[in-house]
């Protein structure tokens, strides 16, 4: 099991390359992914990478060595998994709500396709039929995971097809001759309940029933990490226990071996980031005290987007004295880190690392205000690597066409 990356290491990497400035320690990430591969030992499990979360890569090219397939949601991330090295038979490409060209350039590359509206399997059968196998998302109108907004698989989602349209979706399978070789379901983020994915499980397998050809049910993803000192994790052991049991309790009742997919991102890549700030200045006002930091949600929008805890220190001066600031950021918009947390002081110039930050980060950063994207680095092996560079003025302008 990896260490964390100390103080002195962060401190450090903020001095020889700047803030702000993303981290992401190799190490945990095998660690994360050791521990889902041993919680699934007892059942026929793989594992994809849901690379939304994070996909630079280098990122891709660690996680393709350790084994992992590959959850790809657009066409251009599945460009990005061909170049790191993953094999088409390992990448999913799940995308939603696109234009059928891509499915088809999905499929023209060879990966694994997850359809998931009736629009698109319907055109896909009538073209296809059963010549190339496909997975078909079910939304099975289950409410999971943490804020609303990162829910998928309650019943105004856009994700999936509900299960209440299995007639709809059987008479197209029926009439154009479509292979289904999987079933998929997700709920969303941060499931504390293991019973979440059990509940899953049971509909899934009565779906199967519809599906001679089935050969995998794919889980989705959803494990939480956590986030602060007393928060709690997806108890993935016990989960992988029950799972198992319940595979090998369908395969005695029906006869089928099938294999379980799930589609872990943040819980591979959260806890292996960090984000290393400055303090530019510390302003107090009538009712707070502001610290204000050289980034904002231009770089980190998960606090201003759908209230994400980021668990915050003083690297700069971990003894001072506890006080109560508002970590904000120098974007012209209300643009708020954290209300009312207790940091060590804090003085114009001090480093601050934000935990948590590998998940989500960097993938949504922008250039709002035109402010410049930070630079990312892995440290691997004890060893610093950039592996994106900092942004400079005229990335701003790259592709701008100048005709005044």
């Amino acid at each position: 099991m990896s260490q964390s990356l100390s103080r002195e290491q962060l401190i450090g990497l903020a001095k020889e390359f700047g803030t702000p400035l993303y981290v992401y320690h190799a190490e945990k990430i095998k660690d994360q992914y050791d521990t889902l591969s041993g919680a699934f030992s007892a059942v026929k499990a793989r594992f994809f990478y849901a690379c939304k979360a994070l996909t630079n890569i280098n990122i891709l090219k660690f996680i393709n060595g350790l084994g992992a397939g590959l959850d790809c949601v657009s066409i251009h991330e599945v460009h990005l998994g061909l170049k790191a090295g993953f094999t088409p038979d390992r990448i999913l490409f799940t995308p939603n709500c696109v234009d059928f060209d891509e499915i088809d350039a999905g499929r023209a590359l060879g990966v694994i396709l997850n359809i998931d509206n009736i629009s698109i399997l319907e055109q896909f059968g009538n073209r296809y039929g059963g010549a190339y196998p496909i997975c078909i998302r079910i939304n099975p109108h289950i409410m999971g995971g943490g804020n609303y907004k990162i829910s998928t698989g309650h019943i105004d989602s856009k994700f999936g097809i509900s299960v209440h349209q299995m007639r709809h979706i059987e008479r197209i399978v029926k009439t154009t001759g479509l292979n289904v070789k999987g079933l998929h379901m997700h709920t969303g983020s941060d499931i504390k309940d293991i019973n979440v994915f059990l509940a899953g499980l049971e509909v899934m397998f009565g779906i199967a029933e519809h599906f001679p050809q089935i050969e995998f049910i794919d889980l989705g993803s959803g494990f939480k990490v956590p986030y602060h000192e007393d928060d709690v994790r997806t108890d993935v052991a016990a989960l992988g226990k029950k799972v198992g049991d319940a595979f090998a309790q369908y395969k005695a009742e029906n006869g089928k071996d099938l294999e379980v997919w799930f589609e872990p991102g943040k819980f591979l890549v959260s806890e292996a980031g960090y984000f290393l700030v400055k303090c530019n200045v510390v302003k107090q006002t009538t009712a707070t005290v502001f610290v204000g930091v050289n980034s904002g949600f231009n770089h980190l929008i998960r606090p201003m987007m759908y209230e994400a805890y980021h668990r915050i220190e003083n690297l700069s001066n971990p003894a001072g004295s506890p006080r109560i600031y508002t970590v904000v950021g120098h974007i012209c918009e209300t643009d708020t880190f954290a209300w009312d947390r207790t940091l060590s002081e804090v003085r114009e110039g001090d480093v601050l690392v934000f935990y948590n930050a590998g998940a989500y980060g960097f993938e949504m950063a922008s250039n709002f205000n035109s402010r410049l994207k930070p630079a990312e680095v892995l440290v691997l092996d004890g060893a610093a690597h950039l592996i994106r560079k900092r942004d400079v003025f005229e990335d701003l302008l790259r592709n701008q066409v100048e005709v005044l």
